[in-house]
């Protein structure tokens, strides 16, 4: 069987498709408001005439490219290509801003392919058995995974805590608008307008909030007599970097990995999870917190939305569950072969199965490979004149957020959040607090509720498993881990002396 899987995986036509994957993946990833999940559904119908193992690696190629290719507008440009980069732009485009665009690009690769190479491990090696703690998700442990998620809001906010906050509640507030998905009751829909019936999309205020708002600094430059001119000095990370890397990249993949197995946590959230583990590993050697250019910063959270991919694929094959929304469209395409994903698959197409986890692992080969031999064309993005950019940024925001429904609604929706980004960002509010809270409030709120309808209003629910338990503990950790660790220390000193 070894023989038939690398005679499937390593033939030309095989490798030529993922390459055109990863490479139009990287493209779609790097383009604003372009999804992976978006780019997958676009180039779907492009499988149909091909062979299974093909069509899926192809597909893989493109999943893989693309949360990676977000990173390259984030840290180029303040532009998170897609939701699962907002994190990367926080410190990416600082490093880019000191002239380490090469090292943060660099860093953000390395890190990308570490995170899918562990996800991919656990994928081969474990996949059955994590799939079934996933299983055991209700809605009491979804809304504690939230509740961690939210806590993160404290480590992106930079000194700004309280702002970061107030900022995080805007993001939860808006996120209420739109139908109840509990009670089906409209809420702030302003007479049942159609548009905000059906919800605020958060992809076109982290569009307006990370890229129009910097495209109106553009033009501020532009018109001030003081130009920045940032200069590229290094391509590759530096040793120390490295030792960066080995250290969080894999810990953030193999959590990216978790979250991914759990249906419903995507990308996003694993990249908001990695910033957060980096927040407590990072040591600030060269003088940078986080939130100031700290290459922690790039490493943890492209280290954990890499780690997602391969997690997602877990529940999806031994189960037949998408563990996000590109799975759920993987299933499509399985489907559309013939197969049926979930435990037969593993007996009638093993295989094919094996020939899948393989692919992965070249698709993420070829990924670092592009990555890693691009930078310096990538980096060429800095030294376009602002004068030129800037209407090139403007023309991406609109074609990003208007492709998402095909509707102008989001436009001027992205372009509210464009003008109050630019405000925000020179009253020194940070911005990323408002887009968690606009990815993880929803999920927040209807778990909670449906946890308490479930157990007819009992808040025992919460404590009654112990994953609730895991997760209260991470919380916990989340919260007061700083004030832990410097007490812990102290305690340590004293018994020293």
């Amino acid at each position: 069987m070894l023989q038939q899987i690398f005679t499937e995986t390593l033939t030309w036509k095989v490798i030529l498709y993922m390459i055109i994957g990863v490479a139009g993946g990287i493209c779609i990833g790097a383009l604003p408001g372009l999804t992976a999940t978006m780019g997958v559904a676009l180039l779907l119908p492009l499988t149909f005439g091909m062979d299974a193992s093909q069509g899926i690696l192809m597909l893989l190629g493109i999943y893989c490219g693309a949360i990676y290719g977000g990173s390259i507008s984030a840290i180029l440009l303040h532009t998170p290509g897609t939701p699962a980069s907002a994190a990367t732009a926080i410190d990416g485009y600082k490093l880019a801003q000191r002239g380490e665009a090469g090292r943060a690009l660099g860093a953000s690769t390395l890190s990308s392919y570490i995170g899918g190479v562990v996800s991919v491990i656990c994928l081969w090696l474990i996949s059955p058995q994590l799939a079934k703690i996933a299983l055991k998700f209700s809605s009491a442990e979804f809304f504690l995974l939230a509740v961690f998620g939210l806590c993160i809001i404290g480590n992106i906010s930079g000194g700004n805590i309280e702002k970061g906050l107030i900022c995080g509640c805007f993001g939860v507030l808006v996120a209420c608008v739109g139908i109840d998905s509990v009670t089906g009751y409209p809420r702030f829909s302003f007479g049942k307008n159609v548009n905000f019936l059906a919800g605020i999309s958060y992809i076109p205020i982290m569009i307006g909030l990370f890229a129009m708002s910097q495209a109106f600094e553009n033009i501020e430059e532009i018109f001030s007599e003081e130009k920045a001119q940032y200069e590229v000095k290094s391509i590759l990370p530096k040793k120390e970097d490295m030792k960066r890397i080995l250290k969080i990249a894999p810990l953030t993949g193999l959590i990216g990995t978790f979250i991914g197995i759990v249906p419903g946590a995507g990308a996003d959230i694993g990249s908001f999870v990695g910033y957060n583990v980096s927040q407590n590993l990072t040591k600030n050697d060269d003088g940078y917190k986080l939130g100031e250019g700290n290459i922690d910063g790039v490493i943890g959270p492209e280290g954990g939305n890499n780690g997602v991919t391969g997690g997602a694929m877990i529940p999806m094959l031994t189960l037949g569950v998408p563990g996000d929304a590109v799975t759920a469209i993987m299933i499509g395409a399985l489907t559309l072969q013939g197969l049926a994903p979930g435990p037969m698959l593993f007996i009638q197409h093993k295989t094919l199965v094996y020939t899948i986890f393989l692919g992965m692992f070249i698709a993420n080969t070829i990924m670092v490979v592009m990555g890693l031999s691009g930078i310096r064309l990538f980096t060429k993005v800095l030294s376009i004149p602002k004068v030129i950019l800037t209407p090139i940024i403007f023309a991406l925001c609109v074609i990003g957020s208007y492709a998402m429904r095909n509707n102008f609604f989001d436009v001027y929706t992205m372009l509210i959040a464009g003008v109050i980004g630019y405000f925000l960002s020179k009253i020194k509010v940070p911005t990323s607090p408002a887009i968690l809270g606009l990815i993880l409030g929803p999920m927040a709120e209807k778990n909670f509720r449906v946890a308490l309808l479930k157990s007819k209003g009992n808040p025992a629910t919460f404590f009654s498993t112990g994953i609730c338990w895991f997760f209260i503990a991470l919380i916990l950790i989340s919260l007061f881990g700083t004030q832990l660790k410097k007490l812990l220390s102290k305690l340590f000193k004293k018994k020293k002396s």
